[in-house]
């Protein structure tokens, strides 16, 4: 009955495995990194903000470019001053409209005109100050799309190797699975034979009933890797993602040395957008300071719609100097110079917390590169231990309780080794990324 039970577990397993390669898509890490770059949100977003910052910089133009605009109004008045102004814009006041009672009392009177007016500012100091502020806020977000690039490739980087070592954990775990149902094929007919307990069989039924539940996680942790990377693809087929690149230690060079380069695409946004605080403080200083701005307007009238019977300009140029208002502008230069020293300290502590990273990821490197050779040795170790209490065990010279305790050790081991490989390579590719430029 119980082998007929195996037997039918077996199956079940065979055709859950079937129906999930068929779901299943081959990737390498470079195509991942390219559809990543192509496909993922945050990069889009993060263009977004850079067109954002983009278009308040255009908006900045308006410090140089003339304000133009176009209008054409009508209306009838019987108000005396405005029916004699009218008249007189359209050029057809005769001797007649003089009467005293005609002015005081005239009669309805219409007026259409059409203006074209600008405005050209010459001097404004403020203006030209909030234009650098606005340059070096859009620079910064271009960087900041850098580094966003930067930050999703090792963050693919990490994912890919997780989900590397999800399938080797399956991997590990089919494999005890395997070493599991035999030694219970064994403790059965020793059991049959009566050379073992009772006891001893369901010890190792235990066991298989264990590797089992181990290997349902492993296979959702499977599921839940490859979603999270598919995740950062913005890939929605729904497919199963596997590696076609094994996971293993990487042993490329890294520089012992390597220190926090202060031209890395982040640190030189945070140095920008310190500046761009520095140009808006002096922007609020020079609002104390006169502008100079140049106007005009060329005036069309007519007493009829869309006609222009009359015409005249205005040209001329306004300096204007706010002397005093009220305090609200010493309490906005005493808050741009606040923002500009917090922005200052900030990207004092920004270069010192990358510091800091940098140490400690070299430390973590050292310590995951040490216990790597020590969890391959015990890998090694626990492997001949198996092997040896396996064989024993087959003579009958070795306890049940010790063969399932070498079997779970080397699978724990096997783990644990890959545990140890993926968290030096994650380690690996973090340095990397707090170095790159």
């Amino acid at each position: 009955m119980i082998k007929a039970l195996y037997k039918i577990s077996l199956t079940v397993f065979g055709l859950l495995s079937a129906v999930q390669a068929q779901d299943l898509k081959e990737v390498s890490r470079a195509e991942v990194l390219d559809q990543a770059l192509e496909q993922n949100q945050s990069i889009k977003i993060s263009i977004e903000a850079f067109n954002e910052a983009k278009g308040d910089y255009k908006q900045s133009n308006a410090v140089f470019l003339p304000n133009i605009s176009v209008s054409h109004t009508g209306f009838a008045t019987t108000n005396p001053l405005m029916a004699f102004g009218s008249k007189l814009n359209q050029e057809i006041l005769t001797q007649a409209d003089f009467n005293p009672d005609l002015l005081n009392n005239p009669d309805q009177t219409q007026n259409f005109a059409t203006i074209f007016e600008f405005q050209q500012p010459l001097i404004n100091m403020d203006g030209f100050h909030q234009r650098k502020a606005a340059k070096n806020k859009m620079e910064a977000m271009a960087l900041q799309t850098e580094r966003v690039k930067d930050y999703l490739a090792f963050e693919v980087d990490k994912a890919y190797m997780q989900l590397q070592l999800a399938y080797k954990g399956v991997e590990v775990l089919e494999k005890a699975l395997q070493a599991a149902e035999a030694n219970y094929q064994l403790a059965d007919n020793s059991f049959k034979q009566g050379l073992l307990q009772r006891a001893d069989l369901l010890q190792v039924e235990v066991r298989v009933s264990e590797v089992k539940n181990q290997l349902r996680s492993a296979r959702s942790n499977v599921k839940n890797a490859s979603n999270y990377l598919s995740f950062l693809m913005h890939d929605e087929t729904g497919a199963i993602l596997k590696p076609v690149d094994h996971l293993q230690p990487n042993v490329s060079y890294m520089q012992e040395d390597a220190m926090v380069p202060e031209e890395r695409a982040d640190i030189k946004a945070m140095a920008l957008a310190t500046e761009a605080q520095k140009s808006m403080y002096k922007s609020e200083k020079t609002t104390f300071l006169p502008t100079l701005n140049a106007f005009g307007s060329y005036q069309m009238f007519d007493n009829n719609l869309f006609q222009f019977g009359a015409n005249g300009y205005i040209i001329g140029a306004e300096l204007k100097w706010d002397i005093l208002k009220g305090t609200s502008r010493f309490g906005k230069s005493q808050k741009s110079r606040a923002t500009y020293e917090k922005s200052k300290l900030e990207y004092e502590q920004y270069v010192s917390k990358s510091k800091l990273e940098l140490n400690q990821t070299n430390r973590l490197l050292s310590d995951a590169e040490h216990k790597l050779e020590l969890t391959a040795l015990a890998l090694r170790q626990s492997e001949e231990a198996l092997r040896i209490r396996t064989n024993r065990f087959k003579e009958g010279l070795e306890k049940t309780t010790d063969v399932l305790m070498a079997e779970t050790q080397y699978a724990q081991k096997q783990l644990e080794y890959f545990q140890t490989v993926y968290d030096y390579n994650s380690t690996k590719a973090y340095l990397n990324y707090l170095t790159t430029l």
